[in-house]
Order: C-alpha cells, then sequence, then structure tokens
C-alpha cells in the first residue's frame, strides 16, 4: 500500500473502460495531516447508469492525449480528484504531495506539465517552481498553478515566478481539464528538434534557430546583437509567461556585467525597444506588462 508521501502513478487498469471512478481516496484518519497516513487508491467500473452521470468531456471520437502530468498536491483527497478527471480524458498522471517528493519525480522522469499547489508542508509550491525553473534540464516544463491564493498580487507573483498559468480553489474540474489541454497545445508548438540536436522556436512567420543563432522573419535573415538574440530567446521560450526586467536582465546580460553594476532594468527597455524595431510585423508580439516587465504573446492579434 503506498504512503501519501510516495509518488503515485495514476492510469486506467487494463480491461477498465470508459465506465470507471477512483474510490477510497481521504486519509484513513479524518483531522489528520494527510502527508502522515497511508491511503488508498481503488479504481472500480461503474454501473451503467451511473456511467451516463460522468461522461468524458472530449467529444465522442475526439482522440485522446496521452501526456504525463504530475500533480503535486498536499490535500489527498484533491489530487486524487484531479487526478481521476485528468487521467479520465486519456492523460497518464503521477501525484506527489510533497514539494520534495515532487522534485525528486521530476529529475527521475520529465513530465509534460505539472499541476502544482503554491502551500505544500515543507518545500513550498513557490520554491519548487522556482528551483524548476532554474535548472536548463526542467526550466520548460509547463506549469499550472492551482491554489487557493486568489488575490491579483498572489496571481501576478504566480506568473512572475514563471508559471505557465494561473486557477484558483474552488475550481471546476471542467476548467482545469481545458487549461491543461491549452497550456500543452502551446507548449508543443513552441519547441521544434531539428538536426544536430538544436532547437527550433516559431511563432507565426518569426522563426529562432537556437543552435544556429540564426533570426528569420518571413524567411529573410534578421540581424541581431548577441544580446537581442538572447532576450528575444528568453521571451519566446516562455511565451505567455510575464518576465520582471529583472529576470530579463539575468536571462539575457552577462553576469559580470550584472556584478559590475553596470545596468539597470530600464536598459531592458531600450534593448526591447530596438529588438520590436528589428523584428518589424512580429515586433508587437513582445507585450508590455506595465509595472512589471514583457512577455511575448502566445497567438497573433
Amino acid at each position: 500500500m503506498p504512503r501519501a508521501a510516495d509518488v503515485v502513478e495514476w492510469a486506467r487498469p487494463p480491461g477498465v473502460g470508459e465506465a470507471w471512478w477512483i474510490q477510497g481516496l481521504s486519509p484513513l484518519r479524518r483531522g489528520s495531516r494527510t502527508r502522515e497516513h497511508p491511503w488508498r487508491a481503488q479504481v472500480t467500473p461503474l454501473s451503467a447508469g451511473a456511467a451516463a452521470g460522468a461522461p468524458s468531456n472530449r467529444e465522442e471520437g475526439e482522440p485522446k492525449p496521452s501526456a504525463r502530468v504530475l500533480v503535486v498536491e498536499d490535500e489527498a483527497d484533491i489530487a486524487a480528484l484531479i487526478a481521476y478527471q485528468l487521467t479520465r480524458e486519456g492523460y497518464r498522471v503521477e501525484t506527489a504531495l510533497t514539494g520534495t517528493v515532487a522534485l525528486d519525480a521530476v529529475h527521475r522522469e520529465l513530465p509534460d506539465l505539472i499541476v502544482l499547489d503554491r502551500m505544500l508542508p515543507g518545500l513550498s509550491g513557490d520554491e519548487v517552481l522556482q528551483s524548476l525553473r532554474a535548472d536548463d534540464a526542467t526550466r520548460n516544463v509547463p506549469i499550472l498553478i492551482l491554489t487557493a491564493r486568489r488575490e491579483q498580487q498572489d496571481r501576478i507573483s504566480g506568473l512572475e515566478l514563471g508559471a505557465d498559468d494561473y486557477l484558483t480553489k474552488p475550481f471546476s474540474p471542467r476548467e482545469l481539464v481545458l487549461r491543461v489541454d491549452a497550456v500543452l497545445r502551446r507548449a508543443q508548438g513552441e519547441l521544434k528538434p531539428v538536426a544536430g540536436g538544436g532547437r527550433i522556436l516559431r511563432a507565426g512567420p518569426l522563426r529562432l534557430d537556437v543552435g544556429a543563432h540564426i533570426a528569420t522573419l518571413d524567411g529573410d535573415e534578421i540581424t541581431l546583437t548577441p544580446t537581442e538574440f538572447r532576450l528575444l530567446r528568453v521571451l519566446m521560450e516562455r511565451r505567455g509567461r510575464t518576465q520582471s526586467r529583472r529576470q530579463l536582465l539575468s536571462e539575457a546580460w552577462s553576469e559580470d556585467s550584472i556584478a559590475a553594476g553596470r545596468l539597470r532594468t530600464r536598459t531592458v527597455d531600450m534593448h526591447v525597444r530596438r529588438l520590436r524595431g528589428k523584428l518589424g510585423s512580429a515586433g508587437h508580439r513582445i507585450e508590455t506588462v506595465r509595472g512589471f516587465g514583457y512577455r511575448f504573446r502566445t497567438e497573433p492579434g
């Protein structure tokens, strides 16, 4: 029997069809910290009548995803609800009830997306997020924050830390699935493998060859300085996520320049203005987030 501190994998058992349910998910002893007590995960078929009341959210005949989602949530019943909903939609799901266990799971096998609670015991969700974004191996994993922290400043701080999306509790399971779908669609369109192990970032007519350090617009090469190229790369890699000026400074400029105090956050503004001009028709995709920084627009508009 798994303990709550372990990663629990949720997958539809062989022979169990669309009509199924997850039961027995609450801690065995109510009122105690869930991570301290065992909990059960049981998947059982529904009767035909009960199945009619819990249809899949997808249209009949629509292909189901096979992406792997890691749910990091310290409340076992909520983790189980999320796992049930996502697994019913075809996702492969693992749950972790602590930040430490979550990081171990990520480094063991990189998930396609993480659903992350901010208020975790021990290592907080914010610390997990910062750790993932600071590691080259995990920095591009899409992360959807799901939390009870619902104030505007909470949302802003979560997105500034590097979350791809932010959903507050109580939440609609239907909305959660749709947001997971959307974040994954967006992420899967960002990074394209190319020969030699390089990466291509694409946004409409704009194409960034990360390995060759070449940017093109409608097939024509754009002349960018090394700093402008790094700035554009960071924004495109994290499209849809607001990046503060300080974050952009730390990513696109040399550590020596920052340490020497020669750079100020307004330096970013000057480079963004020049970069927008060089990008021509694609320049509007670098949006200003007043008072915070910049983000690369996910869709043209």
